[in-house]
C-alpha cells in the first residue's frame, strides 16, 4: 500500500515535533487548544512557533532545550508548528502583536501579555547558545 503525502509529511515532521515534545513542552494543535491554554495560563508561558526550517533544528530548538536547563523557567511551555498546525499558529500569533508572523519563533507571556520575543532574524544568525543566554535572561527578569 503506498503512503500517502500527508502521512509522508506527518512522519517526516514528528521528530521535529519530539524536539520539542519530549522537553515537556505542551503541542496545541487548535486553535481552541491555543485559547484554553494560554486563557489559563496564569504565570509566565514560554511559546515556541516550530519550523521546519534550518534554523530551527540548528538553532531554535536546541537553544530552547537549553534554556529550560536554567535554575529559573517558566510556569508553562507550549510550541504550536508553523506550516502544519496552520490556524492553531495564527491564533496563537494574534498574542505577539505587534510582531509579524515569523518562524520559528519564541515568545514569552506573563498572565496573558508578551512580555519578551525573538523572532526569525534573531535566530537564523545566533547559536543555539546565543538564543539561550537570550531566554535565560529574560526567565530571569519576569519569571521570579
Amino acid at each position: 500500500m503506498a503512503m500517502s503525502f500527508e502521512s509522508y509529511m506527518r512522519d517526516m515532521i514528528q521528530p521535529m515535533r519530539d524536539d520539542l515534545t519530549r522537553l515537556g513542552i505542551q503541542e496545541l494543535r487548535t486553535p481552541e487548544e491555543v485559547v484554553e491554554q494560554f486563557d489559563a495560563a496564569k504565570g509566565t508561558s514560554l511559546v515556541v512557533v516550530n519550523s521546519v526550517c534550518g534554523c530551527a533544528a540548528g538553532q531554535c530548538r536546541p537553544g530552547v532545550a537549553k534554556a529550560l536547563e536554567h535554575d529559573i523557567t517558566p510556569d508553562h511551555l507550549f510550541t504550536v508548528f508553523a506550516g502544519q498546525d496552520k490556524e492553531a499558529t495564527a491564533k496563537a500569533r494574534e498574542f505577539f502583536a505587534p510582531y509579524p508572523p515569523s518562524s520559528p519563533s519564541i515568545a514569552l507571556m506573563k498572565d496573558g501579555e508578551l512580555v519578551h520575543m525573538i523572532e526569525r532574524h534573531q535566530i537564523e544568525n545566533r547559536s543555539a547558545e546565543q538564543i539561550a543566554a537570550d531566554l535565560t535572561q529574560a526567565f530571569e527578569r519576569f519569571c521570579r
